[in-house]
């Protein structure tokens, strides 16, 4: 049997990144209800996307990068897919009942600004569901990647701890529930494999920490309710 490019399983690892972890999250929160009006901020390649509309969502995607948006069209030429930012969402007021990202939070400066703007588009009783990496364990892999104290903070300039995400969020009147979704797929190996070689694949094992506790998980998958 050919498989099927559009699933997570069979898709590139390296290209599409964390897609079945992701849609594992999804699928477990609950809140994939067919016919939800849906926003996918930093919708990359239209992966996710794509994967949403074949859940019966009614999905929009946002992209800030030109390629990444011209790239994404081409594959999936009937996606919705517009070009803009977090923080100047392009959509009236109460325009969604959902609005997801992955790996998007923590490269917004203004935490707070994107925050409002979710807030503004999403409908009364509304859900942003999000993941994002951990600042403790993201910050010092960043730190080994690079061999620098400091390259993480221009990429990932608004990580945050368990702790830190919690009171951005509560500032904005939502409550938190970080779901428990194992982070070690294979674009995660792959990942530690090609910037710690053989010896970080040996210590991920050995660390194994898709049982750590929830405070100190590598990827938080977090569930937005206000």
């Amino acid at each position: 049997m050919t498989p099927d490019p559009h699933e997570p399983a069979s898709t590139s690892a390296i290209e599409f990144g964390n897609l079945e972890a992701n849609c594992r999250f999804l699928r477990e929160s609950g809140a994939l209800v067919p016919g939800r009006r849906v926003l996918e901020i930093g919708t990359g390649r239209g992966s996710m996307l794509d994967w949403l509309g074949r859940q019966g969502m009614n999905a929009v995607g946002i992209e800030i990068r030109d390629e990444l948006v011209r790239d994404a069209r081409r594959r999936h030429p009937d996606l919705a897919i517009v070009r803009a930012s977090g923080t100047a969402l392009p959509f009236a007021d109460a325009s969604f009942d959902l609005v997801v990202s992955f790996d998007v939070f923590e490269h917004i400066a203004d935490s707070d600004g994107h925050l409002r703007d979710v807030t503004r588009v999403l409908r009364p009783g509304g859900e942003y569901l999000l993941q994002t990496p951990n600042k403790w364990t993201n910050s010092v892999f960043e730190t080994i990647r690079w061999r620098s104290f400091t390259r993480w903070r221009v990429d990932h300039c608004a990580l945050h701890s368990h702790a830190g995400l919690t009171r951005r969020f509560a500032r904005h009147g939502y409550a938190l529930t970080f779901l428990d979704v194992p982070v070690v797929t294979p674009f995660f190996r792959e990942k530690v494999r090609r910037h710690l070689g053989a010896a970080g694949v040996r210590l991920l094992a050995l660390a194994q920490p898709d049982r750590w506790p929830a405070k100190l998980r590598t990827n938080f998958y977090v569930r937005a309710r206000r």
